[in-house]
């Protein structure tokens, strides 16, 4: 198969299937669980296809057009670090799958737990897989949403909701600087593609905007993985569930900020500011949450650190920037995913057979968990560099990086004494784990008695620990070849000479390995005195300090938004109009000067008359604004004019249009009218009504002279490429109608969009609204008891059959003629609005489709299937497609696939009315029974 459409199907599966294992839980745990393993290993399968392609030093590269013009295109990639990355994400996925189905309860489905672990695993994956960099941002904050919601999966706990909070919060802030960073970065380097800015790096570090974009990206990569000072936000999201702690500390989440370094360093790295940023950042966060780690009671807590601690680690050897740090920090990404995943679940299963996680009193489990103690033994023997083990071949590597930095000559002993001291530390907090949960006496009041775990939650621990002891004894024969083109793809460069192997001789990187094995023994051993000092230095915990800063962002949001949202409507008209005048004023002193002329046209009685209604509708409706009805049958006939207006100025589908528009919303208005006083009361002093006239007057002169000033500036319009391309290039002759549904299609797929949104938000809005029916009308009068007279029913009804006819006539001709599916389904709306006026309740539900969402979806899903067939055919989204079709007995006449396009607008235009009708209906019913209880 085309290696373009393997690497096309990787998301398209992982985000297409991602809610299977919601659907299928209805027939248990075991279809849950056996659906998210079929979707994980299809995955993971497509990747191990496109393998062979990847280790022959190709590059898989697919592309299908979204918005070229703003460099936006679905463009995928996948490289030496992509497949790395790719293979970690579903391989460790599978894994996790398998231990969550034994650790989660049996009371908990899982449906909804694999829905949001598979959707997190799509994202990830598409940020490894991205070509252009802006849909590497959209993947980049879906894995921020998805986290949120997988940490907050025991949302009933305020640990996990104050820890999601707090990740997305972090997580997402640095996303908005990754945001603005992207955006730089693709404006440097003249395009948003990775083969074009990784091509460009001297280009983009010549630039005078590099250093913002250099630390806007920082900012984004050092959130995403917790390094220091945005640390906080990990430990805290260990509230999750064991089977998620083990997935985004391994392969997933706080992966993809060091992701991003090894991505971006050809373009960004090879500067003293990268160097600075980068390396320094990375020791000081390898430092401080290794001693951290040293202190933490919680076995979770413990590795937390440890994780933020390796990932110091990593981005330290990307920030040294030297080929061989890059190599070993591409080296020390695998060995840590391995081993940390391994020991999270060991920590899972010792906290599902304890009931607990704390050292203190989890003592002696090697008596009775030896299986389960021997493989954490060993994965904790890896973080800690052990011989023989994978850890110990890349820390050896990134103890040789720090010895002889050409950045450090003068302080040469600086980087490898800081090296060993994060090595001592490393050494004694992996010490602790293993003799405290393993040995250390007995244990101390467990709420469970611990017993091995069952057979196959512990096979993903014994896989994983079997994999360190193979890396670690034979890596030129396992991880070598996937390191090589990993590395490779990073550096974007030839690699330089490297040996994989377990002795070097004695050299400065064995001595550093031995003092650190040596150190952290001693300090271990020294712990008593340490512990009593920290316990005597001030607590702060991080969450308290995001709680206390939470609030006070809230609350001063709050104030603010006090400060201009207080209820009164008068107000926001005030703040929005005294806004139009600034921006309007600016806009006109800061235009083209010169004189303001327009061409006049000869102007009869019609227009006179007209603009006499003009006026008379407008000044009348704002005089008369307190009479309701009136000012409603005056706002109507400013709309009939203005459809005469482009009657006259040629403008067929306008016009009809906005007689259909106007129609029905002064119908609905009417409806709603019932409900309301027929006399608006007087609120205003004159002091407010000064202003409001003052704002209205300088608004509309403003807006007036800017207008004119617009019309009077030469300028250049697209008229002519619209007059000329809409046969050749739309297949119609109606211009406004191809411009809508094929040139600026994507422009009336947002509308009608918006319009669904409508649809939903006024069903939320009256389906629990109640009203009491008035009895009488405004001057006293008790309403009829016939509120659906016979004559207008019955004369109604075979309007209906009609209007619907005329309304697929102007549908199917819109495309040449005036007309088209919005004025089609404004017409239909307009017939049922009066069906339901002459026949009411009783007409309408028996008759109207009740399923609002489902036709709003329809429709929105038959406007979108126009352009989703385009990609198939390699055009851009809503390019369109016609031609002439010849059938016995009707001839020759025209298709063009933007009908089906047309129908979806018709469907939700349609559907709108619907859903409004619906609840008008609903309403009147419920406001007639509290009439009659009243």
């Amino acid at each position: 198969m085309n290696s373009s459409l393997l690497l096309a199907a990787i998301p398209a599966t992982a985000f297409g299937a991602f809610f299977l294992p919601l659907l299928l839980q209805r027939f248990g745990r075991g279809a849950a669980s056996l659906a998210a393993a079929a979707v994980i290993s299809s995955c993971l399968a497509l990747v191990v296809q496109l393998a062979p392609t990847i280790f022959a030093g190709q590059t898989a590269l697919a592309r299908l057009h979204w918005l070229p013009a703003y460099g936006l295109d679905l463009s995928l990639r996948m490289d030496g670090l992509g497949l790395l990355f790719a293979l970690l994400i579903c391989g460790i996925g599978l894994l996790v799958v398998l231990y969550a189905f034994y650790y989660l309860p049996d009371s908990d489905r899982l449906g909804r737990f694999f829905s949001i672990l598979l959707l997190f695993m799509a994202a990830m994956l598409g940020v490894v897989l991205s070509e252009n960099i802006l849909l590497l941002l959209v993947f980049w904050e879906i894995t921020s949403l998805s986290s949120f919601l997988l940490v907050a999966y025991s949302h009933g706990k305020y640990e996990a909701r104050i820890g999601a909070r707090m990740a997305l919060a972090v997580t997402g802030g640095g996303g908005l600087a990754l945001l603005a960073g992207l955006l730089l970065l693709g404006h440097i380097g003249g395009s948003y593609d990775l083969s074009v800015i990784l091509a460009d790096g001297a280009q983009i570090r010549a630039h005078a905007l590099y250093a913002p974009t250099l630390i806007l990206i920082l900012l984004g990569a050092f959130t995403k993985s917790a390094q220091f000072p945005f640390h906080f936000w990990l430990p805290n999201a260990m509230s999750a569930p064991t089977p998620v702690s083990a997935y985004l500390h391994s392969a997933t989440m706080v992966k993809a900020g060091v992701f991003l370094l090894a991505r971006l360093h050809p373009a960004l790295g090879g500067t003293d500011l990268w160097f600075w940023l980068v390396s320094g950042t990375g020791a000081t966060t390898l430092v401080y949450a290794a001693a951290t780690a040293l202190f933490r009671h919680d076995i979770k807590g413990l590795l937390a650190y440890s994780t933020i601690s390796h990932l110091g680690l990593i981005t330290l050897l990307f920030g040294l920037d030297t080929r061989l740090s890059i190599v070993a920090g591409v080296f020390h990404i695998i060995n840590h995913a391995i081993f940390k995943a391994s020991l999270f679940m060991a920590a899972g299963v010792i906290d599902h057979e304890c009931g607990t996680r704390d050292m203190r009193r989890v003592n002696g489990m090697f008596k009775r968990m030896p299986i389960t103690a021997t493989l954490a033994i060993i994965a904790a023997g890896s973080m800690a560099g052990v011989p023989l083990l994978n850890g110990f071949l890349s820390k050896e590597m990134f103890f040789a990086e720090t010895v002889g930095h050409p950045q450090f000559e003068a302080l040469a002993w600086l980087l490898p004494l800081v090296a060993t001291i994060a090595g001592i530390l490393a050494v004694a907090y992996s010490l602790r784990f293993v003799h405290d949960v393993f040995f250390n006496g007995e244990p101390i009041d467990l709420p469970r008695q611990p017993h091995e775990p069952p057979r196959w939650m512990r096979a993903p621990i014994e896989l994983l620990v079997l994999l360190c002891l193979l890396v670690g004894m034979f890596p030129q024969m396992t991880v070598a070849p996937l390191l090589r083109v990993a590395a490779a793809a990073t550096l974007q460069a030839p690699l330089p000479a490297f040996e994989l192997a377990l002795w070097h001789g004695f050299n400065r990187p064995l001595m550093m390995s031995l003092l650190a094995l040596a150190g952290g023994i001693c300090i271990y051993a020294l712990r008593a005195p340490l512990f009593a000092w920290q316990a005597q230095l001030p607590t702060m915990h991080p969450r308290t300090a995001f709680e206390r800063a939470y609030r006070l962002l809230a609350n001063a949001a709050r104030a603010g938004v006090g400060l201009l949202d207080n209820g009164s409507l008068q107000r926001y008209n005030a703040l929005l109009f005294g806004f139009v005048l600034v921006l309007g004023g600016w806009a006109f002193f800061s235009g083209p000067e010169g004189s303001i002329r327009l061409p006049v046209q000869p102007a009869g009685e019609a227009a006179y008359l007209a603009l006499f209604a003009l006026l008379l509708g407008s000044v009348g409706a704002t005089v008369l604004y307190r009479q309701r009805l009136l000012a409603v049958i005056l706002a109507g006939v400013v709309g009939l004019v203005v459809a005469m207006v482009f009657i006259r100025l040629s403008a067929p589908d306008l016009a009809l249009t906005q007689v259909a528009v106007e129609t029905g919303t002064i119908v609905l208005m009417l409806l709603v009218l019932y409900y309301l006083p027929t006399h608006t009361p007087s609120a205003s002093s004159a002091s407010r009504l000064v202003r409001d006239l003052l704002l209205a007057v300088l608004a509309g002169g403003g807006l007036m002279l800017v207008t004119l000033r617009m019309l009077a500036t030469p300028f250049e319009t697209i008229s002519g490429f619209y007059l000329r391309e809409s046969v050749p290039g739309g297949g119609g002759t109606n211009v406004v109608n191809v411009i809508l549904v094929d040139f600026r299609g994507f422009d009336t797929l947002g509308e009608i969009t918006v319009l669904a949104i409508v649809a939903l938000a006024s069903h939320a809005l009256l389906d629990r609204l109640t009203l009491i029916a008035p009895r009488t009308d405004g001057d006293g009068r008790p309403w009829s008891s016939e509120a659906h007279p016979l004559f207008l029913s019955m004369l109604m009804r075979p309007l209906l059959p009609l209007a619907l006819t005329v309304s697929v006539y102007i549908f199917l001709r819109g495309h040449n003629v005036p007309g088209g599916g919005f004025v089609a389904g404004l017409i239909t709306s307009v017939a049922l609005v009066v069906q339901y006026l002459a026949n009411g309740n009783a007409f309408a539900p028996q008759r109207l489709p009740r399923n609002a969402a489902g036709l709003l979806a329809l429709g929105l899903l038959l406007a979108s299937s126009v352009g989703i067939v385009s990609w198939l055919f390699g055009r851009p989204f809503l390019t369109s497609a016609h031609g002439h079709v010849s059938l016995p007995l009707i001839g020759e006449f025209e298709l063009a696939s933007v009908m089906i396009f047309d129908l979806g607008v018709y469907v939700v235009v349609v559907t709108v009315v619907i859903t409004v009708l619906s609840g008008l209906g609903r309403l009147s019913e419920r406001a007639h029974r509290e009439q009659a209880e009243v």
